[in-house]
Protein backbone atom coordinates (compact mmCIF):
# COMPACT_ATOMS: atom_id res chain seq x y z
CA UNK A 1 0.00 0.00 0.00
CA UNK A 2 1.08 4.05 -0.84
CA UNK A 3 2.47 5.67 1.81
CA UNK A 4 1.63 9.32 1.80
CA UNK A 5 2.97 12.68 2.98
CA UNK A 6 1.18 16.08 2.99
CA UNK A 7 3.02 19.16 3.59
CA UNK A 8 1.59 22.92 3.69
CA UNK A 9 3.34 25.94 2.37
CA UNK A 10 2.28 29.43 3.17
CA UNK A 11 1.80 31.97 0.83
CA UNK A 12 5.04 33.72 2.60
CA UNK A 13 6.79 30.81 2.06
CA UNK A 14 5.84 30.25 -1.33
CA UNK A 15 7.13 34.30 -2.23
CA UNK A 16 10.36 33.10 -0.19
CA UNK A 17 11.09 29.89 -2.12
CA UNK A 18 10.08 31.87 -5.49
CA UNK A 19 12.79 34.48 -4.75
CA UNK A 20 15.37 31.67 -3.80
CA UNK A 21 14.12 30.61 -7.22
CA UNK A 22 15.30 34.01 -8.92
CA UNK A 23 18.89 33.65 -7.63
CA UNK A 24 18.83 30.10 -9.34
CA UNK A 25 17.46 31.61 -12.50
CA UNK A 26 19.87 34.07 -12.86
CA UNK A 27 22.89 31.38 -12.18
CA UNK A 28 21.37 29.33 -14.55
CA UNK A 29 20.60 31.87 -17.26
CA UNK A 30 24.44 32.52 -16.95
CA UNK A 31 25.48 29.10 -16.79
CA UNK A 32 23.38 28.42 -20.47
CA UNK A 33 25.32 31.86 -21.88
CA UNK A 34 28.34 30.74 -20.97
CA UNK A 35 28.19 26.87 -21.99
CA UNK A 36 26.38 28.23 -25.55
CA UNK A 37 29.23 30.71 -26.37
CA UNK A 38 32.08 28.04 -25.10
CA UNK A 39 30.19 25.41 -27.33
CA UNK A 40 30.46 27.36 -30.56
CA UNK A 41 33.93 28.10 -30.23
CA UNK A 42 34.85 24.28 -29.05
CA UNK A 43 32.92 23.76 -32.16
CA UNK A 44 34.87 26.01 -34.81
CA UNK A 45 37.99 24.92 -33.21
CA UNK A 46 37.72 20.79 -33.40
CA UNK A 47 36.34 21.11 -37.06
CA UNK A 48 39.66 23.29 -37.79
CA UNK A 49 41.49 20.61 -36.20
CA UNK A 50 40.37 17.60 -37.55
CA UNK A 51 40.54 19.60 -40.80
CA UNK A 52 44.04 20.44 -40.20
CA UNK A 53 45.06 16.79 -39.07
CA UNK A 54 43.51 15.00 -42.21
CA UNK A 55 45.48 17.77 -44.41
CA UNK A 56 48.91 16.13 -42.89
CA UNK A 57 47.60 12.93 -42.42
CA UNK A 58 49.75 10.22 -44.17
CA UNK A 59 49.20 5.76 -44.20
CA UNK A 60 51.74 4.38 -41.85
CA UNK A 61 51.89 1.10 -44.13
CA UNK A 62 52.52 -1.83 -42.76
CA UNK A 63 53.19 -1.32 -38.75
CA UNK A 64 55.22 -4.55 -38.34
CA UNK A 65 58.28 -2.90 -38.74
CA UNK A 66 59.79 0.53 -37.57
CA UNK A 67 58.75 3.53 -40.09
CA UNK A 68 61.93 6.64 -38.98
CA UNK A 69 60.36 8.28 -41.96
CA UNK A 70 57.07 8.76 -40.10
CA UNK A 71 58.42 9.82 -37.52
CA UNK A 72 56.92 13.33 -35.49
CA UNK A 73 54.03 12.82 -38.57
CA UNK A 74 50.19 12.41 -38.13
CA UNK A 75 49.43 8.86 -39.38
CA UNK A 76 46.71 6.65 -40.31
CA UNK A 77 47.49 3.17 -39.71
CA UNK A 78 45.33 -0.46 -39.27
CA UNK A 79 46.91 -3.59 -37.83
CA UNK A 80 46.71 -6.00 -34.94
CA UNK A 81 46.66 -4.87 -31.18
CA UNK A 82 47.81 -7.48 -29.17
CA UNK A 83 49.34 -8.35 -25.74
CA UNK A 84 50.36 -11.16 -23.40
CA UNK A 85 49.29 -9.51 -19.70
CA UNK A 86 47.59 -11.66 -17.77
CA UNK A 87 44.48 -9.70 -16.29
CA UNK A 88 43.30 -11.56 -13.07
CA UNK A 89 40.48 -10.39 -10.83
CA UNK A 90 41.26 -10.92 -7.30
CA UNK A 91 38.07 -11.16 -5.15
CA UNK A 92 37.09 -14.09 -7.56
CA UNK A 93 40.77 -15.28 -8.95
CA UNK A 94 39.64 -15.14 -12.66
CA UNK A 95 42.26 -14.47 -15.18
CA UNK A 96 42.65 -14.40 -18.72
CA UNK A 97 44.85 -13.38 -21.33
CA UNK A 98 42.72 -10.11 -22.28
CA UNK A 99 43.48 -6.15 -23.58
CA UNK A 100 40.32 -5.51 -20.75
CA UNK A 101 38.87 -7.43 -17.88
CA UNK A 102 35.41 -5.52 -17.40
CA UNK A 103 33.06 -6.55 -13.77
CA UNK A 104 29.90 -5.12 -13.43
CA UNK A 105 27.76 -5.97 -10.01
CA UNK A 106 24.05 -5.27 -9.39
CA UNK A 107 22.05 -5.73 -5.83
CA UNK A 108 18.72 -7.17 -5.29
CA UNK A 109 17.29 -4.28 -3.21
CA UNK A 110 14.42 -2.83 -2.29
CA UNK A 111 13.83 0.69 -3.84
CA UNK A 112 11.86 3.97 -3.09
CA UNK A 113 9.98 5.83 -5.41
CA UNK A 114 8.06 8.76 -5.17
CA UNK A 115 5.34 11.06 -7.36
CA UNK A 116 3.96 14.84 -5.61
CA UNK A 117 0.85 16.55 -6.74
CA UNK A 118 0.55 20.12 -5.54
CA UNK A 119 -2.42 21.98 -4.75
CA UNK A 120 -3.14 25.39 -4.32
CA UNK A 121 -5.17 27.20 -1.86
CA UNK A 122 -7.06 30.59 -1.58
CA UNK A 123 -5.26 32.77 0.05
CA UNK A 124 -1.62 31.99 -1.79
CA UNK A 125 -1.15 29.03 0.32
CA UNK A 126 0.19 25.16 -0.83
CA UNK A 127 -0.69 21.72 -0.20
CA UNK A 128 1.77 19.02 -1.48
CA UNK A 129 0.53 15.43 -1.13
CA UNK A 130 4.19 12.97 -1.91
CA UNK A 131 2.96 9.38 -2.50
CA UNK A 132 5.86 6.86 -1.85
CA UNK A 133 5.81 3.31 -3.42
CA UNK A 134 8.55 0.26 -2.76
CA UNK A 135 9.86 -2.39 -5.08
CA UNK A 136 12.40 -4.60 -5.47
CA UNK A 137 14.47 -4.25 -8.16
CA UNK A 138 18.12 -4.73 -9.17
CA UNK A 139 20.10 -1.94 -9.17
CA UNK A 140 23.39 -0.52 -9.42
CA UNK A 141 24.55 -0.02 -6.04
CA UNK A 142 23.19 -0.87 -2.10
CA UNK A 143 20.61 1.05 -1.26
CA UNK A 144 20.29 2.78 2.22
CA UNK A 145 16.92 2.08 3.49
CA UNK A 146 17.02 3.79 6.46
CA UNK A 147 16.16 7.52 4.52
CA UNK A 148 13.15 5.40 3.32
CA UNK A 149 9.88 7.73 4.28
CA UNK A 150 7.62 4.88 4.80
CA UNK A 151 8.06 3.68 8.83
CA UNK A 152 7.27 0.00 7.51
CA UNK A 153 9.57 -0.10 4.86
CA UNK A 154 12.36 2.53 6.82
CA UNK A 155 12.52 -0.80 9.20
CA UNK A 156 13.98 -3.01 6.76
CA UNK A 157 17.14 -3.26 6.19
CA UNK A 158 18.69 -3.70 2.97
CA UNK A 159 21.75 -6.15 3.18
CA UNK A 160 23.85 -7.91 0.60
CA UNK A 161 25.56 -10.71 0.53
CA UNK A 162 28.80 -9.33 -0.82
CA UNK A 163 30.26 -5.74 -1.53
CA UNK A 164 31.62 -5.89 -5.35
CA UNK A 165 32.78 -3.41 -6.96
CA UNK A 166 32.57 -2.28 -10.49
CA UNK A 167 36.00 -2.66 -12.28
CA UNK A 168 37.58 -2.68 -15.13
CA UNK A 169 41.45 -3.95 -15.50
CA UNK A 170 43.77 -2.84 -18.47
CA UNK A 171 46.52 -4.76 -20.13
CA UNK A 172 49.74 -2.41 -19.53
CA UNK A 173 51.53 -3.60 -22.25
CA UNK A 174 49.66 -3.77 -25.98
CA UNK A 175 51.54 -3.94 -29.37
CA UNK A 176 51.04 -2.63 -32.69
CA UNK A 177 53.10 -4.48 -34.69
CA UNK A 178 56.35 -3.01 -34.01
CA UNK A 179 55.14 0.02 -32.23
CA UNK A 180 53.26 0.34 -28.97
CA UNK A 181 49.62 1.80 -27.73
CA UNK A 182 49.50 4.21 -25.53
CA UNK A 183 47.33 3.97 -22.66
CA UNK A 184 44.82 6.32 -24.46
CA UNK A 185 44.27 4.69 -27.31
CA UNK A 186 44.08 1.15 -25.18
CA UNK A 187 41.35 2.24 -23.07
CA UNK A 188 39.24 3.26 -26.35
CA UNK A 189 38.99 -0.61 -27.28
CA UNK A 190 35.37 -1.81 -26.56
CA UNK A 191 34.71 -4.55 -29.05
CA UNK A 192 33.05 -6.43 -25.74
CA UNK A 193 32.40 -10.11 -25.67
CA UNK A 194 30.96 -12.11 -22.65
CA UNK A 195 33.91 -13.95 -20.49
CA UNK A 196 32.89 -16.88 -19.05
CA UNK A 197 33.15 -17.61 -15.25
CA UNK A 198 35.03 -19.89 -13.93
CA UNK A 199 36.08 -20.77 -10.03
CA UNK A 200 38.35 -22.39 -8.78
CA UNK A 201 37.20 -25.01 -6.51
CA UNK A 202 38.94 -23.74 -3.17
CA UNK A 203 37.47 -20.43 -4.09
CA UNK A 204 33.82 -21.33 -3.88
CA UNK A 205 34.43 -23.37 -0.47
CA UNK A 206 35.65 -20.57 0.75
CA UNK A 207 33.09 -18.14 -0.46
CA UNK A 208 30.37 -20.79 0.84
CA UNK A 209 31.92 -21.32 4.31
CA UNK A 210 32.19 -17.55 4.41
CA UNK A 211 27.98 -17.19 3.42
CA UNK A 212 26.62 -19.63 5.44
CA UNK A 213 29.18 -18.61 8.60
CA UNK A 214 27.35 -15.43 8.44
CA UNK A 215 23.83 -15.76 6.38
CA UNK A 216 22.86 -19.47 8.08
CA UNK A 217 20.88 -21.81 5.78
CA UNK A 218 20.84 -25.65 5.20
CA UNK A 219 24.32 -27.23 4.46
CA UNK A 220 23.49 -28.31 0.78
CA UNK A 221 22.35 -25.02 0.18
CA UNK A 222 24.75 -23.10 -2.20
CA UNK A 223 25.48 -19.60 -2.08
CA UNK A 224 27.81 -19.67 -5.23
CA UNK A 225 26.25 -19.74 -8.69
CA UNK A 226 28.16 -19.79 -12.19
CA UNK A 227 26.15 -19.45 -15.10
CA UNK A 228 27.67 -17.84 -18.53
CA UNK A 229 29.37 -14.83 -17.81
CA UNK A 230 27.17 -14.02 -14.81
CA UNK A 231 28.52 -15.12 -11.24
CA UNK A 232 25.50 -15.42 -9.31
CA UNK A 233 25.60 -14.64 -5.14
CA UNK A 234 22.62 -15.89 -3.23
CA UNK A 235 20.38 -19.28 -2.67
CA UNK A 236 18.14 -18.70 -5.89
CA UNK A 237 18.78 -17.40 -9.01
CA UNK A 238 15.50 -17.90 -10.15
CA UNK A 239 13.54 -15.99 -7.44
CA UNK A 240 16.17 -13.56 -5.87
CA UNK A 241 16.31 -12.63 -2.30
CA UNK A 242 16.86 -8.50 -1.12
CA UNK A 243 20.76 -8.81 -0.55
CA UNK A 244 21.71 -11.28 -3.55
CA UNK A 245 24.28 -10.25 -6.24
CA UNK A 246 25.05 -10.09 -9.28
CA UNK A 247 28.07 -10.00 -11.06
CA UNK A 248 28.87 -9.86 -15.00
CA UNK A 249 32.41 -10.34 -16.67
CA UNK A 250 32.98 -9.29 -20.47
CA UNK A 251 36.44 -8.80 -21.99
CA UNK A 252 38.11 -7.41 -24.88
CA UNK A 253 40.58 -9.66 -26.65
CA UNK A 254 43.26 -8.65 -28.74
CA UNK A 255 42.02 -7.72 -32.37
CA UNK A 256 42.38 -5.51 -35.19
CA UNK A 257 42.38 -1.73 -34.78
CA UNK A 258 42.42 1.63 -36.88
CA UNK A 259 44.05 4.39 -35.42
CA UNK A 260 44.82 8.36 -36.33
CA UNK A 261 47.96 9.14 -33.95
CA UNK A 262 51.36 11.41 -34.39
CA UNK A 263 54.18 8.81 -34.35
CA UNK A 264 56.51 9.42 -31.09
CA UNK A 265 59.39 7.04 -31.68
CA UNK A 266 58.01 3.21 -31.35
CA UNK A 267 54.75 4.63 -29.97
CA UNK A 268 52.35 7.44 -30.53
CA UNK A 269 50.84 10.33 -29.02
CA UNK A 270 48.32 13.14 -29.71
CA UNK A 271 48.21 15.51 -32.32
CA UNK A 272 48.13 19.20 -31.52
CA UNK A 273 46.67 21.99 -33.99
CA UNK A 274 47.30 25.31 -34.11
CA UNK A 275 44.25 26.30 -31.74
CA UNK A 276 45.69 24.18 -28.84
CA UNK A 277 43.52 21.64 -29.81
CA UNK A 278 44.64 18.10 -29.61
CA UNK A 279 43.50 14.83 -30.14
CA UNK A 280 44.19 10.94 -31.02
CA UNK A 281 41.25 8.41 -31.76
CA UNK A 282 41.05 4.21 -32.11
CA UNK A 283 38.06 2.77 -33.85
CA UNK A 284 37.70 -0.97 -33.25
CA UNK A 285 38.27 -3.24 -36.55
CA UNK A 286 39.79 -2.03 -40.05
CA UNK A 287 38.59 1.78 -41.40
CA UNK A 288 39.67 3.96 -43.86
CA UNK A 289 41.34 7.11 -42.62
CA UNK A 290 37.91 9.22 -44.97
CA UNK A 291 35.71 6.99 -42.72
CA UNK A 292 37.48 7.85 -39.41
CA UNK A 293 37.67 11.50 -40.07
CA UNK A 294 33.99 11.51 -41.24
CA UNK A 295 33.32 9.77 -37.78
CA UNK A 296 35.29 12.10 -35.91
CA UNK A 297 33.33 15.26 -37.54
CA UNK A 298 29.79 13.46 -37.12
CA UNK A 299 30.74 13.19 -33.13
CA UNK A 300 31.95 16.64 -33.16
CA UNK A 301 28.49 17.64 -34.40
CA UNK A 302 26.41 15.30 -32.30
CA UNK A 303 28.29 16.55 -29.18
CA UNK A 304 27.29 20.33 -30.50
CA UNK A 305 23.79 20.28 -30.64
CA UNK A 306 23.47 18.13 -27.25
CA UNK A 307 25.24 20.75 -25.87
CA UNK A 308 23.24 23.59 -27.78
CA UNK A 309 20.24 21.56 -26.01
CA UNK A 310 21.63 21.85 -22.59
CA UNK A 311 22.52 25.35 -23.06
CA UNK A 312 18.92 26.09 -24.25
CA UNK A 313 17.27 24.32 -21.43
CA UNK A 314 19.41 26.09 -19.05
CA UNK A 315 18.38 29.27 -20.61
CA UNK A 316 14.46 28.79 -20.98
CA UNK A 317 14.55 26.95 -17.04
CA UNK A 318 16.43 30.62 -15.54
CA UNK A 319 13.93 32.74 -17.37
CA UNK A 320 11.34 30.34 -16.01
CA UNK A 321 12.91 30.49 -12.38
CA UNK A 322 12.97 34.07 -12.62
CA UNK A 323 9.57 35.23 -13.63
CA UNK A 324 8.25 32.76 -11.38
CA UNK A 325 8.15 35.44 -8.54
CA UNK A 326 4.94 36.82 -10.71
CA UNK A 327 3.13 33.43 -10.77
CA UNK A 328 3.64 33.14 -6.80
CA UNK A 329 2.47 37.24 -6.28
CA UNK A 330 -1.20 36.17 -7.95
CA UNK A 331 -1.38 32.40 -6.33
CA UNK A 332 -3.77 34.24 -3.63
CA UNK A 333 -5.94 33.34 -6.06
CA UNK A 334 -5.18 30.00 -7.79
CA UNK A 335 -6.91 30.59 -11.12
CA UNK A 336 -4.78 33.83 -11.38
CA UNK A 337 -1.56 32.29 -10.49
CA UNK A 338 -2.24 29.80 -13.32
CA UNK A 339 -3.05 31.74 -16.00
CA UNK A 340 0.26 33.66 -15.46
CA UNK A 341 1.90 30.07 -15.18
CA UNK A 342 1.07 29.51 -18.72
CA UNK A 343 2.32 33.18 -19.96
CA UNK A 344 5.74 32.38 -18.24
CA UNK A 345 6.10 29.51 -19.32
CA UNK A 346 5.61 30.55 -22.82
CA UNK A 347 7.48 33.89 -22.47
CA UNK A 348 10.03 31.85 -21.28
CA UNK A 349 10.34 29.93 -24.34
CA UNK A 350 9.67 32.14 -26.58
CA UNK A 351 12.96 34.12 -24.70
CA UNK A 352 14.99 31.47 -24.32
CA UNK A 353 14.75 30.61 -27.65
CA UNK A 354 15.86 34.39 -28.45
CA UNK A 355 18.00 34.72 -26.30
CA UNK A 356 20.41 30.72 -27.29
CA UNK A 357 20.27 32.60 -30.86
CA UNK A 358 21.74 35.88 -29.88
CA UNK A 359 24.22 34.14 -27.95
CA UNK A 360 25.55 31.27 -30.39
CA UNK A 361 24.91 34.10 -33.06
CA UNK A 362 27.47 36.30 -31.04
CA UNK A 363 29.96 32.86 -30.98
CA UNK A 364 29.39 32.40 -34.89
CA UNK A 365 30.19 35.75 -35.39
CA UNK A 366 33.72 35.68 -33.10
CA UNK A 367 34.45 31.79 -34.74
CA UNK A 368 32.35 32.10 -38.33
CA UNK A 369 31.19 35.85 -38.90
CA UNK A 370 29.31 35.00 -42.17
CA UNK A 371 26.76 32.48 -40.32
CA UNK A 372 26.62 34.48 -37.17
CA UNK A 373 25.28 37.65 -38.48
CA UNK A 374 22.58 35.18 -40.56
CA UNK A 375 21.59 33.80 -36.90
CA UNK A 376 21.59 37.45 -35.54
CA UNK A 377 19.23 39.00 -38.34
CA UNK A 378 17.12 35.76 -37.44
CA UNK A 379 17.27 36.57 -33.81
CA UNK A 380 16.06 39.99 -34.12
CA UNK A 381 13.33 39.05 -36.69
CA UNK A 382 12.30 36.64 -34.16
CA UNK A 383 12.21 39.65 -30.94
CA UNK A 384 10.47 42.33 -33.79
CA UNK A 385 7.63 39.47 -34.28
CA UNK A 386 7.19 38.89 -30.69
CA UNK A 387 6.84 42.67 -30.18
CA UNK A 388 4.21 43.44 -33.13
CA UNK A 389 2.28 40.52 -31.68
CA UNK A 390 2.15 42.22 -28.47
CA UNK A 391 0.77 45.56 -29.47
CA UNK A 392 -1.47 44.00 -31.92
CA UNK A 393 -2.89 42.04 -29.01
CA UNK A 394 -3.28 45.22 -26.96
CA UNK A 395 -4.59 47.24 -30.07
CA UNK A 396 -7.45 44.35 -30.38
CA UNK A 397 -7.87 44.63 -26.47
CA UNK A 398 -8.45 48.47 -26.42
CA UNK A 399 -10.43 48.50 -29.88
CA UNK A 400 -13.49 45.47 -27.75
CA UNK A 401 -13.67 47.51 -24.84
CA UNK A 402 -17.14 49.13 -24.40
CA UNK A 403 -16.96 52.64 -25.22
CA UNK A 404 -17.92 55.20 -22.00
CA UNK A 405 -21.34 57.18 -22.59
CA UNK A 406 -20.55 60.24 -23.26
CA UNK A 407 -22.53 62.73 -20.70
CA UNK A 408 -25.82 63.88 -21.47
CA UNK A 409 -25.54 67.59 -22.54
CA UNK A 410 -27.47 69.79 -20.07
CA UNK A 411 -30.55 71.26 -20.59
CA UNK A 412 -31.28 74.80 -21.68
CA UNK A 413 -32.44 77.14 -19.11
CA UNK A 414 -35.26 78.51 -18.65
CA UNK A 415 -36.33 82.31 -19.29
Amino acid sequence: MAYQKVTHTSYGGRLKNALSGVAAGFIMLIAGTVLLFWNEGRTVKTTRMLKEAQGVCIELGDPAEINSAADGKMIHACGYAGTEDILTDGQFGISLNAIKLIRSSEYYQWVEHQSTETRDKVGGGQETITTYTYSKEWVGRPVDSSSFEDPEYKGIKNDILLKVDDKTLQAANVSFGAYRLPEGLVSQMNKREPLSVELAPEVVKQYEADFHKEFGGAADVSYVHPSGNVLYLGTNPSHPSVGDVRVTYNKVLPGDVSILAVVCGTSFGEFTAKSGYSFMTLEDGTVSMESMFANEHSSNKTMAWILRVIGLLLVVFGFRNIFNIIVALLKVLPFLGNIAGLGVGLVSWVLGFAWSLVVVAIGWIVYRPVLGVCLLVAAGALIWFLGKKSKEKAAVEAASAPATPAEPAPAPEKL
